[in-house]
């Protein structure tokens, strides 16, 4: 049987090499941070709708996904010009 740093080694070592190490990896209760979602209503004027299904047409997307896309935009330049580093949690 084979040491833990022996693995950790051999592990260091693939993943130095530029090898894929996920085989090595378990993943099952893996999560993605700040992922969960929140459903939000939002009243939004009719000409902005229009304008909406307008921009998701031409983009093949929903309605749904042009929002998200520009307010995440948004929220990505906001934080950058007052520099900072972190995301607002859930």
């Amino acid at each position: 049987m084979k040491s833990t740093s022996t693995k950790a080694q051999h592990f260091d070592k693939r993943f130095d090499s530029g090898e894929s190490v996920l085989d090595a990896l378990d993943l099952s209760g893996s999560v993605r941070r700040n992922q969960g979602q929140r459903r939000v209503n939002v009243d939004f004027p009719i000409w902005m709708v229009d304008q909406l299904d307008h921009e998701a047409h031409r983009l093949g997307v929903t309605r749904q996904s042009v929002i998200k896309i520009w307010l995440a935009e948004r929220l990505d330049a906001t934080r950058s010009a007052t520099g900072s580093l972190e995301k607002i949690s859930d």
